[in-house]
């Protein structure tokens, strides 16, 4: 094993040079950012109560919005998870009788109950609002169906990552090319893209080539295992403030809110995203060839997320891989995971998490739903060297040439 990982990583030298740069270019994007807005150390100071006047939060969003390039973001605590991000986006800016139309089939299975694909009372077709989806065709938008389903739709949602699926991370020039598409038909349809894995993957993001809102979580990418919990959403002034008028209230919208103690972890989690991110593209790639040569089959190797999917077609190896993860993690490493059911999936899961953030995805993670053709997931790590070191060890469990 340790000679095919020698192996791997020799060929992989020119693609971790080609991650090195995109860590550069996004480094220099959040220090100006930081310069721009004249950071300092009072800046990581929090606030408790209603969270007036707090400098650090609204500087730390002015910061978010220059990254993003972008009016507005909305950077908070208050957020519990990406998916509660995604409601409140959802819910901010559709109205009974608005139509969401999902441009790269159903969502993750966390929004199910959010829309109202599985019937809940307090989904948005509860409220009233229509809901349709049209799936991708070979890994891109269907520009025919699409073209031929904008009428009286106020939102077209894009996931960019896989979630469950067996389909490819969509590209930000795929990106670009499907919102100067519809904003050609028409400019008013409010486009809101679902960020979460993709951030400092490339060089630009979805608020660059035109999208009107993006969210993602703080406990993924752009949190950097530092921040413990959060997310933001970024783009359009109008769209953001009324995000943050349905987190917070009519009325108060983005002046309340106390970040307590999480100002210096928002601001340190986005300094060091840009290299941790990087590490965790080098142990995808490394991952995802090191598995093929060892005879697996792998979906989702690109660049674009974090997110590798291992295909075991056997529900004992993987088993077997998450379990060897989570043995190779910092913490919890003795604990053994096992499929159960989670809220929000209908299938069950097994999740490999030992992190120092519960449930933190650019720490090294594996989870995947207990159904054909048995995916693992797997994403993130902090450091090349951790991440190579728990690949090494899981492959070892399931592979019958361990010793080689």
């Amino acid at each position: 094993m340790l000679n095919k990982a020698i192996e791997v990583e020799n060929e992989l030298k020119d693609k971790f040079k080609e991650i090195d740069q995109v860590v550069y270019i996004n480094s220099e994007k959040v220090l100006s950012a930081f310069h721009k807005e004249l950071v300092q150390a009072s800046d990581f100071n929090g606030t408790t109560g209603y969270g007036y006047g707090d400098i650090g939060r609204d500087k730390l969003e002015k910061i978010y919005a220059d990254i993003f390039h972008c009016e507005r973001a909305l950077v908070r605590a208050q957020f519990v998870s990406g998916t509660h991000a995604l409601t409140v986006g959802f819910f901010g800016i559709l109205r009974p009788g608005d139509t969401l139309l999902s441009i790269t089939g159903l969502p993750y299975d966390t929004l199910h109950k959010v829309i109202g694909i599985v019937p809940n009372e307090s989904s948005l077709i509860s409220f009233g609002i229509n809901y349709k989806y049209i799936d991708l065709v070979d890994n891109d938008f269907d520009y025919d169906k699409i073209s031929k389903s904008l009428e009286n739709v106020r939102v077209i949602h894009i996931q960019r990552s896989i979630g469950y699926s067996d389909r490819e991370t969509l590209s930000i020039e795929k990106i670009e090319k499907v919102i100067r598409f519809i904003k050609e038909i028409n400019k008013e349809i409010i486009v809101f893209v679902d960020n979460c894995y993709c951030e400092f993957c490339t060089e630009l993001e979805p608020t660059d080539v035109g999208a009107d809102l993006v969210i993602g979580s703080l406990i993924k990418n752009l949190g950097a295992g530092i921040a413990n919990n959060g997310a933001y959403i970024v783009g359009k002034e109008r769209l953001v403030e009324l995000c943050a008028e349905r987190l917070t209230s009519p009325g108060l919208g983005s002046e309340v809110g106390s970040s307590l103690s999480q100002n210096r972890n928002f601001y340190e989690g986005l300094y060091l995203a840009p290299r941790v991110v990087g590490n965790a593209l080098k142990v995808k790639l490394f991952t995802s060839l090191l598995c093929k040569k060892l005879g697996f089959n792998v979906i989702n190797e690109n660049t674009n997320d974090i997110v590798l999917g291992i295909v075991f077609n056997n529900e004992n190896k993987l088993i077997n891989y998450v379990k060897a993860i989570q043995e190779a993690s910092a913490i919890d490493a003795h604990f053994s995971p096992v499929p159960s059911d989670m809220p929000g999936y209908d299938s069950q899961i097994i999740m490999a998490s030992g992190s120092f953030t519960d449930g933190s995805s650019i720490e090294l993670s594996c989870d995947a739903p207990i159904r054909e053709p048995f995916i693992a997931y797997q994403q993130g790590s902090l450091t090349y060297e951790y991440g190579k070191m728990g690949v090494i060890k899981a492959l070892e469990k399931v592979c019958e040439d361990f010793n080689e």
